[in-house]
């Protein structure tokens, strides 16, 4: 099914697919995702991903109280104004000794697919693993129409930067991946002292 980010219902459209366990593509702040409900859309994503299984997904999450059920390490207040944006931050994982990955998206269309989901969503750049990101909108169609449950479109990003990456968990914070958002040196340097 291919849907416009355009049309009133595309919203509600993509929520009933993901409380449904489907998988889609989206514009998602910053290029096209591959996104589907956690935890139950993982092995679907990987598969059409080709990634293997060790690498993990972030969640796009739709208010930050959404990130209690997974860690209890808080949102340092330095970041706050980073968020909602194009920043993925991994923090501890609630018991595993691991790491989770959130980002609370800007865009108000996806923040409304999440409120009416009403559960955190897998994300990852619509590619092959090891392949650069797609941003063609009709490369995309050609490439994944068959494979997702939907594809809602939004017009070429030929422009679009994948969201920066902070890793929470080291000391001090250490950027993972630099994209969109460029977080201060003070506020790293701040992180190694605390």
């Amino acid at each position: 099914m291919i849907i416009s980010r355009d049309d009133p219902a595309a919203a509600r459209l993509v929520a009933d697919i993901f409380r449904t366990g489907g998988v889609a593509v989206l514009p998602c702040d910053t290029i096209y995702g591959l996104v589907g409900p956690a935890p139950e859309s993982e092995p679907r994503i990987r598969k059409i991903k080709g990634r293997g299984e060790r690498s993990p997904f972030l969640m796009l999450i739709g208010d930050e109280s959404w990130m209690s059920h997974y860690t209890d390490q808080p949102l340092p207040s330095p970041l706050a104004p980073f968020w909602p944006g194009e920043l993925t931050l991994l923090f501890r994982a609630r018991g595993s000794g691991g790491a989770v990955a959130f980002r609370l998206p800007r865009d108000p269309w996806l923040r409304s697919v999440l409120s009416l989901t009403g559960r955190p969503l897998f994300s990852t750049s619509v590619n092959r693993s090891g392949e650069p990101h797609l941003w063609r909108i009709d490369e995309i169609v050609n490439r994944y129409e068959g494979e997702v449950d939907a594809i809602v479109t939004a017009g070429d990003l030929p422009e679009a930067a994948p969201s920066t990456i902070l890793d929470l968990t080291a000391k001090p914070y250490k950027v993972v991946r630099q994209g969109k958002v460029v977080i201060p040196p003070s506020i790293i340097e701040e992180s190694g002292r605390v």
